[in-house]
């Protein structure tokens, strides 16, 4: 991502100051219909680096479409994951758990 220019920056700040009320939006339509509407889809899910230990052919097959052989591993994993119930971790559910009833 590019460096923010100085005048991209002053009017960020500009906008930011702005009170809500202050901001015309009636160049903007409104947006009646969500049908259309993808859930998560610019959600990220924060990336951790992990060693694993694949077999060679697995590997060489994932290096053969080029570049992105770790992305392509995770996308893999992930419809697998999703195939299979989208079952967490006791790990993670329990933390789940644990920060709902803090509260």
């Amino acid at each position: 991502m590019r460096k923010l220019t100085k005048q991209q920056k002053r009017d960020i700040a500009a906008i930011a100051a702005k009170k809500d009320e202050d901001i015309d939006f009636s160049d903007v339509p409104a947006v009646v219909d969500w049908s259309g509407a993808e859930i998560g889809k610019f959600y990220r899910p924060p990336k951790k680096p992990v060693t694993m230990r694949l077999d060679a052919d697995v590997l060489e097959w994932l290096k053969a479409y080029g570049k992105g052989y770790q992305t392509k591993a995770n996308l893999l994993l992930r419809h697998a994951m999703v195939s299979a119930g989208g079952k967490r971790s006791s790990r993670v559910a329990a933390r789940g758990r644990r920060d709902h009833h803090a509260k």
